[in-house]
């Protein structure tokens, strides 16, 4: 009896074994693989590039007391930008300002009128060579891609040339008769953009400002231009 019950039960092993092997493996649990979140927190340093165009009333820089005389500047744009943001949830919140150099000219002829009064004909060229400003940033973050607008002051660098006199003071009367001024001129700008992560910390962004200076915003212009951001932190 006992050699019978050793002998079933090692038929009942070697067949379990056998099942066994016959069942496929079994893959190791792997847990999901969580795609990281692009992060836009951080300093930055950036570069960028563009071309800008507007209006000028170059009389106003020498005066309140002449009548408008209005032409069209336009030209490049290159400079750097330093900022700072911080990312809550999908909203990023930041401070940048920029510094550009620009080869933005233009001139016109026509008449000049003081207090009403026809003073000649002037020829009258400009140039604005630095445009700065300091602008918040809100913005809306879909994983690596970033809209925003913008707002905040401008400074403006100007200086403008009269091709020939017409015998008048400018400064409002302070100043003996001139035939050349140069100056700053603050404003104000805003604007609204997209800005794209290529990897964690380098971004691309491009951006149109609106930038208007000057008493009366003697200087309206527009800004078009592309940029390249490196991030630390974040």
């Amino acid at each position: 009896m006992k050699k019978h019950f050793l002998a079933a039960a090692a038929f009942l092993a070697a067949s379990a074994s056998a099942f066994a092997a016959d069942l496929p493996m079994q893959t190791p649990y792997r847990a999901p693989v969580v795609a990281a979140v692009y992060n836009w927190t951080g300093i930055y340093l950036g570069v960028n590039a563009g071309y800008a165009t507007g209006q000028q009333n170059p009389l106003g820089l020498f005066s309140s007391d002449f009548a408008p005389f209005n032409y069209t500047l336009s030209g490049g744009m290159f400079g750097g930008t330093l900022g700072a943001q911080i990312q809550s949830g999908h909203v990023v919140l930041g401070l940048e300002g920029d510094i550009d150099w620009t080869s933005m000219t233009g001139s016109g002829t026509g008449p000049v009128t003081k207090f009403g009064v026809f003073q000649g004909t002037a020829t009258i060229s400009s140039k604005v060579s630095i445009i700065d400003t300091l602008r918040t940033r809100v913005g809306y973050a879909q994983d690596n891609l970033l809209f925003y607008g913008t707002f905040g002051l401008a400074l403006t660098n100007d200086v403008s040339t009269f091709g020939q006199t017409v015998g008048f003071t400018c400064n409002n009367g302070t100043v003996a008769a001139c035939s050349s001024l140069a100056s700053w001129h603050p404003g104000l700008t805003a604007g609204a953009g997209f800005e794209y992560g290529l990897t964690p910390n380098l971004s691309t962004k491009v951006e149109y400002l609106w930038v208007g200076a000057g008493a009366v915003n003697t200087l309206k212009e527009n800004i078009f231009r592309a940029g390249l951001n490196f991030r630390f932190g974040g």
